[in-house]
């Protein structure tokens, strides 16, 4: 008998080559989701228009956001564009946005990683701000100048969890180290948003979404790099990869019972 695969969703990039539109997903969202949340990762196409989203996410039992070289659209967020705020992906704004308000309201496991988790913010109603570094008392949490993955994503700074919170009960500690690799970060906490860590500056690093109805969660961190050797991200994906298969387990239950 074969073991079912509980099935995450991955909304892609999208970019131009050639004159023609591609979709993409970054190798380590899919190896992490794969290797260490144990299960089956599938691209979803960021092509709003021709998506059923409630047909579609029948089929599925979580979904991911991951990061992005290009950034949420600032009308998304009530501000104008500046050549700051560049690059864009207006395809994808239009599937993801969508996309997390319906599977919050279906109550679906949601891990968003990045722009996923900026995505998040605006989704349910807050703000960016773009170039950090230029704030008063500010890190730089831009990556490191360095042809060197481990060294762009390797440990850039601390973050504090929130007291009784579930980043500390996922990770069982109150502070760790992570990578940076952005410019971007939340301006104002959307309505619906925990705040679950933060940076030594005030940026906040760590998001859940309250009451949610299964896992809901967003870092702005990277724990998806090189995953399985990573304790912190081994533990965020496997609660991910739990609440997948529990989501998985209770829509399968009624069809064994008509059997």
């Amino acid at each position: 008998m074969t073991t079912y695969s509980p099935l995450v969703g991955l909304p892609a990039d999208t970019y131009e080559n050639h004159g023609f539109l591609f979709h993409s997903l970054g190798d380590k969202y899919v190896r992490a989701v794969a290797e260490v949340a144990s299960c089956t990762p599938v691209m979803i196409p960021s092509m709003i228009d021709a998506l059923h989203l409630d047909q579609l996410l029948d089929h599925f039992d979580g979904i991911l956001m991951t990061g992005a070289v290009s950034n949420v659209h600032p009308p998304h967020y009530g501000e104008e564009p500046t050549a700051d705020h560049e690059p864009y992906d207006h395809a994808r704004d239009a599937t993801t946005l969508a996309l997390i308000k319906r599977v919050l309201e279906r109550g679906m496991p949601l891990f968003c990683i990045c722009r996923g988790f900026q995505e998040l913010n605006v989704a349910l109603g807050g703000s960016l701000e773009t170039e950090l570094q230029r704030g008063p008392d500010r890190l730089d949490h831009r990556a490191p100048k360095s042809e060197d993955t481990d060294v762009r994503y390797g440990p850039r700074h601390a973050i504090a969890m929130a007291p009784g919170g579930q980043f500390e009960r996922i990770l069982g500690k109150r502070e760790t180290m992570i990578n940076s690799i952005h410019r971007q970060g939340i301006k104002k906490l959307a309505p619906g948003l925990a705040i679950e860590a933060t940076a030594p500056d005030g940026i906040v690093e760590a998001v859940s979404v309250k009451g949610a109805k299964a896992f809901a969660i967003g870092t702005q961190w990277h724990p998806e790099y090189k995953a399985r050797n990573n304790p912190d991200s081994v533990k965020l994906f496997e609660a991910f990869g739990a609440a997948v298969r529990a989501y998985a387990a209770a829509r399968q239950a009624p069809a064994r019972k008509i059997a």
